[in-house]
């Protein structure tokens, strides 16, 4: 359900204007988890590519912090929308009040084609998310950005300039060091551009990057493939799949590769698929597998997991999640073994759409 409400903005000048009316409508949800790990990677709200190998340990949580709230305006040709939620807030603490301050995920503004602000980054073919109790599911395969861009949208053509931003480490130093990047010398725009089609069958989306990244004067350029899509199989049934290739970086794996590794830039090959289910008019489940290897810091990341959700109502839906995530990621020095790790997960949540 969605709340609507009109009023009317006036304009105040030394001439006379006729007002305007300008739509507003309010939505977003409410919503309660209660989600238990055990394993040797340590406990993560959701799992998002990264994750630490630590002793075993089990865990449970409950939060609402995932709940959101969006306003969006419509003023003739124009419109614009602001949502928030308070997802990896670190104000509060379970021992007094489990607070979480706000934090933006979407404001931007849209004009005859025209997107400026932060939303989705136009490589994210969001209808090929899948729908899942744990926040964005196989994260570790998908392309799940939001930044802020300039983008020009025909009825099949994308074109964007995106924040550039540079993810990755240093050449060690004459000690063996590395360092953060420093992002001082991020001026050129990341370029994507993308391609939609649609239909009764479904949608399939087929991006490219372009990127020139400049840390510390070594001045490489990246780029990437991206293929999103969804289709329509057996009745209600769909199948949402993703696949990235290239000098992605940041773009894809939330934290499962990096954009520099020790100077060098990286190359990541990652994957998603998910099939959803209806049992019946209320009831479904969806099937879904994630996973991201890079070829120079030799990471393997992966995900799966299998969940259940049924609306109680047309607003309020319940659903249950059980699922795995593991790091196998190759051992570069034999000096040095990297610890692998896993941990199984269940998770309970309740949704209740505004």
């Amino acid at each position: 359900m969605k709340t609507y409400l009109s009023c009317a903005l006036f304009c105040l000048s030394f001439s006379a204007i006729p007002a305007h009316a300008t739509s507003i409508e309010l939505g977003g949800f409410l919503k309660a988890n209660a989600r238990y790990v055990d394993g040797n990677i340590a406990f993560q709200d959701s799992w998002a590519g990264g994750g630490q190998v630590a002793p075993s340990a089990k865990r449970t949580q409950f939060s609402a912090q995932e709940s959101r709230f969006n306003v969006r305006l419509n003023h003739e040709q124009i419109l614009g929308f602001a949502e928030i939620d308070f997802v990896g807030s670190a104000q509060g603490n379970p021992i007094i009040s489990n607070s979480y301050a706000p934090r933006l995920r979407h404001a931007f503004i849209q004009y005859q084609g025209f997107t400026a602000g932060q939303t989705w980054s136009t490589l994210v073919n969001t209808s090929s998310f899948a729908e899942t109790a744990d926040l964005g599911g196989p994260l570790v395969g998908q392309a799940m950005l939001r930044q802020a861009q300039f983008r020009f949208s025909t009825t099949h053509w994308q074109f964007a300039l995106e924040n550039p931003y540079t993810y990755g480490t240093t050449r060690p130093d004459n000690q063996g060091q590395t360092q953060w990047i420093d992002t001082s010398n991020d001026y050129l725009p990341d370029t994507i551009i993308r391609y939609n089609q649609t239909g009764d069958w479904g949608n399939v989306s087929v991006s490219a990057l372009i990127r020139y990244l400049d840390p510390d004067g070594s001045r490489q350029w990246g780029g990437g493939l991206s293929v999103g899509a969804k289709l329509f199989t057996l009745g209600r049934d769909d199948l949402r799949l993703q696949l990235h290739y290239g000098n992605l970086g940041r773009y894809v794996g939330t934290d499962a590769a990096r954009d520099i590794i020790e100077g060098e830039i990286e190359t990541s090959l990652s994957g998603m698929f998910a099939y959803r289910h209806f049992w019946t008019e209320r009831s479904r489940s969806t099937f879904f597998f994630g996973r991201t290897t890079t070829q120079v810091e030799q990471t393997d990341r992966h995900h799966w997991g299998i969940n259940l959700f049924t609306d109680l109502t047309p607003a309020l839906s319940v659903g249950i999640e059980l699922g795995r995530y593991e790091i196998e990621d190759a051992t570069r020095d034999a000096a040095a073994p990297r610890p692998r790790g896993a941990s199984n997960y269940a998770q309970l949540s309740m949704q209740l759409s505004l």
